[in-house]
């Protein structure tokens, strides 16, 4: 649902910057820094960017490669270019335990670079961005007879809940237990009852405490009313810019109170039920911002982030656990498979998401649920 998402990205980003004016100055030294005795007291320098290496940057062709992503072609187009090439490791952690294979497309280079890189699983984290609990049997539903939400219709709902059964459920079950963390970023408020429903950053509930808030989740959001309003019947347009109006006045995404009926984006948007959730899985809200995630990773030591999740070309790139932030401050790889873009005026997303997964890899390193095994294996 794009306006919606688009609102998001501003409130992500103002919220961003609140949370990192307001880190307590305590005195206390930051997650992911270490303390440097100088004249006038302690200063803070960065403890994991500052040793250097060169990077060797020797490509060799490589010939007749299969197409990439074409685990899931429903979900996604495989990915074809006429040349590819392999460049030596980029991330070789020492004591290493887990393999991630992945590529990025260079202009300069004419083609597509895979890189084969070794890291260590306690050093990693899975983050999926935005499962949406949405026309799922949790209650949360699309609001009738014309409302919006999420990939904006019933059916496109459904086809994002199986893509998230099939592909990335086994995935988190196979890397839970081995990764540090598996985490989900959700939008809304930090209510009362989320909190309680789910660990968060700031701890976690009681199994007591999870089911009561689990029924109290789903009580609020069944007894709600998702009725909205009628498409828009009558639209006034001048002689002159008939076009310009209309589309003023009757865009393709409006989630206002005009459909989707006033409360409908203050409900408390459960994590889907496509997902197994375990209770050390750790939600993240969007609206406290990236600092806070960014400081509570920095801290648990982790270095690495394989990131899955929704929408492709909006969420999974803007939002607090998106990877233009994440991206800054850790290893990132977007397992492209694990993901689907919006695809308006389409019956099926695999080449929108295939378009979003390869225009973000001329800046990211995408690798695939495949490529993402076990060391040696």
């Amino acid at each position: 649902m794009l306006r919606f998402r688009e609102r998001m990205i501003w409130l992500v980003v103002t919220g961003g910057l609140l949370a990192a004016a307001l880190w307590p100055t305590t005195g206390k030294t930051p997650p992911g820094s270490v303390a440097v005795a100088g004249q006038g007291g302690v200063s803070q320098k960065p403890a994991a960017d500052t040793a250097k290496r060169i990077y060797h940057n020797r490509l060799t062709k490589l010939e007749n490669p299969a197409p990439l992503l074409a685990d899931y072609p429903e979900f996604i187009q495989p990915v074809e270019e006429l040349q590819r090439f392999e460049a030596p490791p980029l991330v070789d952690d020492e004591g290493a335990d887990l393999e991630v294979r992945a590529w990025r497309f260079s202009y300069n280079a004419r083609g597509i670079i895979e890189i084969p890189n070794r890291l260590r699983l306690k050093e990693t984290a899975v983050i999926m961005v935005h499962p949406w609990g949405i026309d799922d049997d949790q209650g949360w539903r699309t609001p009738e007879p014309a409302g919006i939400c999420d990939f904006c219709t019933v059916e496109k709902n459904h086809l994002a809940a199986r893509h998230t059964k099939e592909v990335i459920d086994p995935f988190l079950k196979r890397m839970r237990g081995q990764a540090q963390f598996i985490m989900y970023s959700l939008i809304g408020q930090k209510d009362e009852l989320r909190p309680k429903m789910y660990r968060t950053l700031h701890g976690s509930p009681t199994a007591a405490e999870r089911e009561v808030a689990r029924a109290a989740v789903l009580k609020k959001l069944k007894n709600f009313d998702y009725m909205g309003g009628p498409l828009i019947d009558e639209i006034p347009v001048s002689v002159d810019l008939p076009v310009r109006d209309y589309f003023k006045q009757y865009g393709g995404t409006d989630a206002s109170a005009r459909y989707n009926p006033k409360g409908f984006w203050e409900l408390p948007v459960p994590i889907t039920s496509d997902i197994t959730v375990f209770p050390d899985d750790i939600l993240i809200f969007d609206v406290e911002g990236y600092a806070i995630l960014r400081d509570f990773l920095k801290s648990h030591g982790v270095r690495h982030i394989l990131l899955v999740g929704y929408a492709t070309d909006m969420c999974f790139c803007k939002t607090t656990a998106g990877y233009d932030n994440l991206s800054q401050d850790f290893n990132v790889f977007l397992v492209g498979d694990a993901s689907l873009a919006t695809y308006p005026a389409n019956n099926t997303p695999k080449y929108a998401t295939n378009a979003a997964i390869s225009f973000a890899s001329l800046t990211q390193l995408i690798t695939q649920v495949s490529w993402v095994k076990p060391l040696g294996r």
